[in-house]
Order: structure tokens, then C-alpha cells, then sequence
């Protein structure tokens, strides 16, 4: 099985740059329900990479409550689009400490380098703001150096360990902006 999801014009590093470049302002990263097909199969892509990347393996049975974990009052899954393609996904988990933990971010690596995973990024703190939290945590392994980079420059700062995660190296968490006001007044 394919480690990617992405269908479109394809060469062997993926689409075509002009393509992936047109077609990146068409994402769009929607809450969608952790069980849909669309979200299994984003999530199930993920978690094959982490098996292929890490050089522990990664035992996707760590990942067997998702739908619990994400769904209702407990958090939310959201899934990347380009058009028909799904492309991506992240998840939010409502933490018992009132924070928001940031879980399952993942861009298919034919789509990297357009600043989609960025996007995700501020998207799922936005989801967490919308619902009331103002600090966000993650973790993620050491073995992902462009995932580390892009949290430390979008202003997260590395925390103790916060939680059991066996595949965990790194634990960091942001303080959020409360969500804009919304005003009625022209």
C-alpha cells in the first residue's frame, strides 16, 4: 500500500511544483468526524509514515482510542483538502488540566514546502481557542527535525514531560491569544 494519499499529476517527487503550488490556495482544513473515510484514511497514512520514519517502528495500536479521544466533548479531527484529495490531518484533545493538546499533525509529504503544515498549525490553535483554552501542548519525537523546527519558530517552548507517549522526545506548549471579538458594528 502506497505510503502517500495524494492523486493528481504526479512525477516522481510528487505533483508537479506549479500544480502543487496552484493548488495549495484550494486547501482548505475542515472538523470532520475522526471516523469518516476521509479521516481514517489521513490518519492511517500518518501513521504509516511514523512507522516507516521512526527507528523503533511505531505500533499503531498507540493510536486505537483516536476515535473516543477526538470526537464530542473530548477534542476534535480536522482533515486537510486540496479539492477531492485528502492531504493531511490534526487533531485536538481536551486535557483534564483545561489545556489543549495538539495530536495526529500531518501533511502528505508530496505537499511539504508550501506551508500547509504552518496553516494546520494555526488552525488546530485556533480550534483550541475557539473553545475556550489558552495553552496548547504537543509532543513529538526527535526523529521529525522539521516538525521540532516548526514549533519552535511558530513560538512553542519546550515543557517537562507532560505525558507516557513512548515515542516522545520533546514536549513543548504555547500560550494562546483569547480568539478575536467578533462585533456587530459596521
Amino acid at each position: 500500500m502506497p505510503s502517500t494519499i495524494t492523486v493528481g499529476a504526479m512525477n516522481d517527487a510528487g505533483p508537479e511544483l506549479g500544480d502543487r503550488r496552484a493548488r495549495a490556495a484550494t486547501v482548505t482544513i475542515t472538523v470532520d468526524d475522526p471516523t469518516s473515510p476521509d479521516a481514517k484514511r489521513a490518519a492511517s497514512a500518518y501513521l504509516r509514515e511514523l512507522d516507516d520514519r521512526f527507528s523503533t517502528g511505531f505500533d499503531p495500536d498507540q493510536a486505537a482510542h483516536d476515535a473516543e479521544d477526538f470526537a464530542g466533548d473530548l477534542g476534535e479531527f480536522f482533515v486537510v483538502r486540496s479539492e477531492d484529495d485528502v492531504i493531511g490531518c490534526g487533531a485536538l484533545r481536551w486535557l483534564a488540566d483545561g489545556a489543549a493538546e495538539i495530536k495526529r499533525m500531518w501533511v502528505d509529504p508530496a505537499w511539504r514546502g508550501l506551508g500547509i503544515a504552518a496553516r494546520l498549525l494555526r488552525r488546530l490553535e485556533e480550534g483550541a481557542a475557539e473553545h475556550g483554552h489558552a495553552v496548547v501542548r504537543l509532543d513529538t519525537n526527535a526523529e521529525l527535525t522539521a516538525a521540532v523546527a516548526m514549533y519552535r519558530s511558530a513560538g512553542y517552548t519546550e515543557v517537562p514531560r507532560y505525558n507516557d507517549n513512548p515515542y516522545a522526545q520533546h514536549w513543548f506548549e504555547k500560550r494562546l491569544d483569547p480568539p478575536a471579538a467578533h462585533s456587530d458594528l459596521p
